[in-house]
Parts: structure tokens; C-alpha cells; sequence
């Protein structure tokens, strides 16, 4: 179960940018999320970088967004399996973001909810950067998701369409 949600991370002390601590298993990643509905995930080139070239932006409608977007990482209350098994899927719905480009990685980062994107997304501004996530991890949350999920599948349960 994914437990209880706390309202904020007030129990992580978050790092400046430069030091931020890396997360080198899934294990730690599930311990470090679990109960905590307040720290999401995001891929980019960075805090630093992101900072200095500012809030996301929606380029279909050529659009600047109040702030950058990210998506959640903590399981739902209503999840009844496993919370590496949650993360492992949230981390691999956006790997492609990361295999685009070797520069951008996955990180965590805590912020004020200013919105949400045109794909519903939270969009975070005020950000404080928490942890970054190393490539094995995301190897790892692929293994787990391949193993654990009909991989493919839509809404009703038929494989995707191509």
C-alpha cells in the first residue's frame, strides 16, 4: 500500500544543486518517494541549467508555462502493490526523455504547484532539488516494469495500436 501521504517533505533536508545526493538503486528511490505525495519527478539537464533557461514551455501551442513541468512519483492511496513497482513505471513513462539526449537525467525536486500542463502535468515553480537518479536505476525500473505490467496494453485491456 502506498501508506499515508504527508503534506510536505519537511523530513528531507533538500541539498543545494551542486551537491545533490545521487539515488543508485530502486530500492532507495521507493524508501525515499513512499508516503511523500510532495516530491516529483522530472528530466532535464538539470536544476542549474533549468533555472537558467526558465520555466517549461508547450511548444505545440508555442506557449510559456508558469512553471516547470514534472510528474508524480509517490504512489496513489489507492495502490496495492508494491511501491517500487509504482516508481519503477512513473520512472520508465518518461525514460525516453533521457535516452534522447545522454545530457538529461532524472532527478527529484520538491516545489509550489503553480498548475498543471496541457497534458495535465503538474508544473512546479520555487523548486528545490532533492536527489538526482542514476542511469542503473532507470535500467532497473525497466527490468521491474517489463516484469510486472502487460507492457502495450490501452484502456480496454487490447494491445496498443502502433
Amino acid at each position: 500500500m502506498a501508506g499515508e501521504k504527508s503534506s510536505s517533505p519537511a523530513d528531507i533536508e533538500p541539498p543545494d544543486a551542486a551537491e545533490m545526493r545521487t539515488i543508485y538503486s530502486l530500492d532507495e528511490l521507493a524508501e525515499l518517494v513512499q508516503g511523500r505525495d510532495t516530491i516529483y519527478l522530472r528530466y532535464s539537464h538539470g536544476p542549474e541549467r533549468d533555472r537558467g533557461s526558465g520555466p517549461s514551455r508547450d511548444f505545440e501551442a508555442d506557449v510559456a508555462l508558469p512553471g516547470w513541468s514534472v510528474t508524480t512519483v509517490a504512489p496513489e492511496e489507492w495502490w496495492p502493490r508494491p511501491t517500487r513497482e509504482w516508481v519503477a513505471r512513473r520512472l520508465c513513462k518518461y525514460a525516453d526523455l533521457g535516452a534522447q539526449d545522454d545530457s538529461r537525467f532524472p532527478w527529484l525536486l520538491t516545489g509550489r504547484v503553480a498548475g498543471r500542463g496541457p497534458d495535465h502535468e503538474p508544473l512546479i515553480t520555487d523548486f528545490v532539488p532533492i536527489a538526482r537518479i542514476a542511469k542503473s536505476v532507470v535500467e532497473e525500473g525497466l527490468r521491474v516494469y517489463r516484469q510486472s505490467f502487460a507492457m502495450g496494453r490501452d484502456s480496454t485491456g487490447e494491445p496498443a495500436e502502433d
